[in-house]
């Protein structure tokens, strides 16, 4: 059998799937561009890389996609169906680490923490600069959107610093799970309107495609904040950037961009927003602790 390993994964990962299959051929393809074109493959486990229906097509003898993560949006469902392809996904492998990334960047967020050091790094020492537009995380609002293994921990996590927590999703909780949780269900409107920090924990889908656009962004509260450590397509890039410029959101916190070329994407000209590369689920302990189904409780 030739396994084929895509995306951003490691030499150690490389080395675990070469001693548990050491029969069968591992081949790591480090870059989208290889991988695209690679033919041969009967098994693909794939991390950051998106698959296409030329994947498919280049590898007739494919039985399984295999998506190290949550979700699987990054994969031509339709292609795979079409030629008999399994897809697999892991949800919750990797739900601790992401979930402290969104709750890393509300902090920052509301403590202006990237403008102080900005501030000091330029040879000021002044405490008092951002001080009217700083605040805790206590007493406020925060709104989850997606109740599923990531936005759960967010919930609780955010409830440990006095936040009150809000939540939609398509599929309600039981009353018995809101109870233990601590969460008020809302209608995503309602939601929207009454938030103080907004984070999104959903699929990409058809459905969700532009989940946050111009409309949802003007029912948010003024000084808001919004992070999205999900998937980049869930909110429309070009009405963020309006309503930051515009200072209706007072941040947002991206671990994903719709548009993911930086040098052309017009978020990445403003100071009142976190953009990281995707790396909510990568920190070297999680990414072994994945390759074998545990769950990543240490960072």
């Amino acid at each position: 059998m030739n396994i084929v390993l895509a995306g951003n994964l490691s030499d150690d990962i490389a080395r675990y799937f070469r001693k548990e299959f050491p029969e069968d051929q591992v081949e790591w393809m480090d870059t989208e561009e290889k991988y695209h074109e690679y033919s041969g493959a009967d098994c693909i486990v794939v991390r950051t890389f998106k698959t296409p229906e030329r994947v498919f097509r280049n590898n007739p003898n494919l039985k399984a996609v295999l998506r190290w993560g949550a979700g699987y949006d990054s994969v031509d469902i339709r292609a795979a169906a079409s030629r008999g392809v399994i897809v697999a996904n892991a949800p919750g492998i990797n739900a601790y680490a992401v979930s402290e990334l969104a709750v890393a960047m509300m902090m920052a967020l509301k403590r202006n923490l990237f403008r102080y050091w900005e501030s000091v790094r330029q040879g000021q020492w002044d405490g008092k600069l951002f001080a009217a537009a700083t605040e805790t995380l206590n007493w406020k609002t925060v709104g989850i959107i997606g109740a599923g293994n990531i936005g759960r921990r967010v919930a609780k996590q955010v409830r440990s610093f006095g936040a009150n927590v809000c939540y939609w999703d398509a599929y309600r909780l039981s009353e018995a799970d809101e109870r233990e949780l601590g969460l008020t269900f809302l209608e995503l409107e309602e939601l929207l309107k009454q938030s103080d920090v907004i984070s999104l924990h959903v699929p990409l889908t058809g459905e969700t495609c532009h989940l946050i656009g111009q409309k949802e962004l003007d029912m948010m509260k003024p000084g808001s904040v919004l992070i999205n450590t999900a998937r980049g397509g869930l909110v429309d890039d070009e009405a963020l950037y309006e309503a930051l410029r515009q200072g209706k959101l007072s941040g947002a916190g991206l671990d994903c961009l719709e548009n993911e070329n930086v040098k052309e994407n017009k978020l990445c000209t403003l100071d009142n927003v976190i953009i990281t590369p995707h790396i909510g689920g990568t920190t070297g302990k999680a990414r072994l602790r994945s390759r074998d189904g545990s769950m990543c409780g240490y960072g």
